[in-house]
């Protein structure tokens, strides 16, 4: 059984539904120990005091914030708890919204809403009255020691809590570089983005997140296993090779839109649907076309 990491309530209108908080993701990396390379023992980190050097324990730690140079207001658990104890024990539902009006960028974090005691159907009519009405609940929740916006969403039998980012914590692209929005100011003809719509919808293919996985890990495991059992480094394939694309080069769209298109042809198993192989049919041509020398055209007489 998993552990809540929070217990509380969901709040919208008068009704209340006592729930807890999960966490909904699970990072798998590969974790490195840094070591003293003199004799391979590993490197420790402690909790000292500055002024007196001495090491500090765990239950001798407490919080602290400095509202001016050098003086502190200690804070304990239950302070924090009890700045406000009905915010820091509610998701309390503001608003509901379309799912579709909110900007990915938004996107934080997840994590999954469980009934507690007899909650469940209180549980069940809300998850079920979002996924009729297509809606979101747009929320705030204090998780440890701050308040969160967070999007309430039904996703199968579960309801997830997506921490939202608030406006401000989003920068603002204006100080990047980026191509302008007229594709004739970027240099875009309209052959390439008919190429580059045709490569999309050839490799179009319905959500599957199953078919996905971190292959850079896999690899780095097998390349650490086979130092385990040989003691050898192995170099990976294609090491030396310059990834950047040559930066200074002009880059020839065309040309890399037509192999792409050629490629993924070659690579793509499954049959395609008539809508496909219309699609791929199409760019073959259209690649053929392109490569064929321009006829040579009449002097006028």
């Amino acid at each position: 059984m998993a552990r809540a990491i929070w217990k509380g309530s969901i709040s919208f209108g008068l009704v209340n539904i006592p729930v807890g908080l999960f966490t909904a993701e699970e990072r798998d990396e590969v974790n490195f120990r840094q070591l003293d390379r003199r004799n391979m023992s590993p490197i420790g980190y402690r909790k000292y005091n500055k002024e007196s050097g001495a090491e500090v324990t765990q239950d001798e730690i407490v919080r602290g914030y400095e509202y001016e140079p050098g003086h502190y207001v200690v804070v304990s658990d239950d302070d924090v708890a009890q700045a406000n104890p009905e915010a820091s024990k509610t998701v309390e539902i503001t608003d509901f919204v379309e799912l579709g009006e909110i900007d990915p960028m938004y996107y934080d974090k997840p994590y999954f809403l469980a009934p507690i005691g007899k909650a469940g159907k209180g549980y069940a009519l809300l998850r079920e009255t979002l996924k009729r009405s297509k809606k979101v609940g747009i929320a705030k929740v204090v998780i440890r020691t701050r308040q969160y916006l967070a999007a309430l969403m039904p996703v199968g039998k579960v309801l997830v809590l997506e921490i939202l980012r608030y406006p401000e914590e989003i920068r603002s692209p204006d100080d990047l570089e980026l191509p302008d929005e007229d594709l004739t100011a970027a240099g875009v003809n309209p052959r390439e983005l008919e190429m580059a719509e045709r490569l999309v919808e050839g490799m179009t293919e319905p959500w599957d997140p199953t078919r996905y996985r971190d292959e850079y890990r896999d690899d780095l495991m097998a390349m650490i296993r086979r130092k385990a059992e040989t003691g050898e480094v192995v170099a990976a394939a294609g090491a030396g090779r310059d990834d950047e694309g040559g930066r200074g080069d002009v880059i020839d769209i065309m040309s890399l839109l037509k192999r792409s298109v050629q490629e993924t042809s070659k690579v793509r198993t499954k049959p395609a649907s008539p809508v496909r192989k219309r699609a791929k049919g199409e760019a073959k041509q259209a690649a053929d076309t392109e490569a064929k020398p321009a006829p040579k055209r009449r002097k006028a007489s």
